[in-house]
């Protein structure tokens, strides 16, 4: 069991005074902990990394317990900073969102700001959310690459983003959205030209000679499917490249090759026979989608609408 003290702090020694603990400190100690670095917390907080130090410290002498321990690049978050962070996340965030509103939260709530892949906010998360426009919801939506939108979420240009990968450090709040299953697939014309079961019993080399159609030249998706699938490394080029999925998807409809896509994305041209599925292994490969939120962001009671409603939609897709 573990010891509390008179705070109702689990893990942490009574203090040498009876003093409150410092806002400021604890401000701080939540985006060191949130940041995984003394610096990248600097420079979240607009203070000098000696800054941070010294705040740190100074709260590790009155609470009697080491709070991080130092690594070579960044720090690691000790179970008593765990627990602190834990019990003061919600709170400080809170006081966060009142002091940063500026208002007394009469007028009409701020646009929410959604990014992520433009495949998926097209073909589930916007159909997914237009009943909440009649309630008075306004989006924003931006579409990008992964690594681009979680820089822009940190940087407070976004509310959400639904993420293919879930983010490294503290920063970001990140829960399991959606997982995506991929299939690898041809037009009828080449699924009949390729063979039926062809795959299942040759493998790739059934494949040989058939164009393939994907996302970028460095082949991302289709180069995951032969790794986890087939066991072996994808060569060759691509005989067409498009930078959206859904054009990858009518390009292979209409006769261009063989691509792996997202189930749900060509889930209706499988059912109605315009796309024929190659191979059903036992165990495709799957990716899992991530709603990512900035810590403070909650004051927006329309971005909670938003954020609950997406959770809730995604179980069925």
């Amino acid at each position: 069991m573990s010891h509390r003290n008179s705070d109702g702090l689990p893990g942490i020694r009574k203090p040498a005074s009876n003093e409150p603990l410092d806002l400021t400190l604890l401000r701080t100690f939540l985006a060191v902990h949130r940041a995984g670095s003394f610096t990248a917390a600097a420079r979240l907080l607009g203070l000098s990394q000696p800054t941070v130090t010294t705040q740190i410290r100074s709260l590790e002498t009155q609470l009697g317990r080491e709070l991080f321990g130092r690594l070579p690049r960044g720090v690691a978050p000790t179970p008593v900073a765990d627990d602190l962070a834990a019990q003061i996340a919600g709170p400080l965030d809170a006081l966060a969102a009142v002091a940063d509103r500026g208002h007394d939260g009469t007028g009409p709530a701020e646009p929410v700001h959604l990014a992520g892949p433009a495949e998926l906010l097209c073909v589930r998360a916007l159909p997914a959310l237009a009943p909440l426009v009649e309630q008075g919801v306004r989006l924003r939506i931006t579409t990008g690459l992964t690594d681009e939108l979680l820089d822009g979420l940190r940087a407070g240009h976004y509310d959400l983003a639904i993420s293919t990968v879930r983010p490294r450090g503290r920063s970001l709040t990140a829960v399991p959205l959606t997982d995506e299953e991929f299939v690898l697939v041809a037009s009828p014309r080449w699924a009949e030209r390729i063979g039926p079961d062809r795959v299942a019993t040759q493998g790739p080399g059934a494949l040989r000679g058939a164009p393939l159609v994907t996302y970028a030249e460095d082949l991302p998706i289709a180069r995951r499917y032969w790794r986890h699938v087939f066991g072996i490394r994808l060569t060759g080029q691509a005989a067409v490249t498009v930078p959206d999925l859904r054009g990858v998807l009518s390009a292979v409809a209409a006769g261009a090759g063989i691509t792996v896509l997202p189930r749900y994305l060509c889930q209706d041209e499988l059912a109605a026979g315009t796309l024929v599925e190659l191979l059903t292994p036992d165990d495709p490969p799957i990716n899992t989608g991530y709603l990512v939120q900035r810590p403070g962001t909650s004051d927006n009671p329309h971005l909670t609408l938003v954020r609950d409603h997406l959770l809730s939609e995604a179980r069925s897709w």
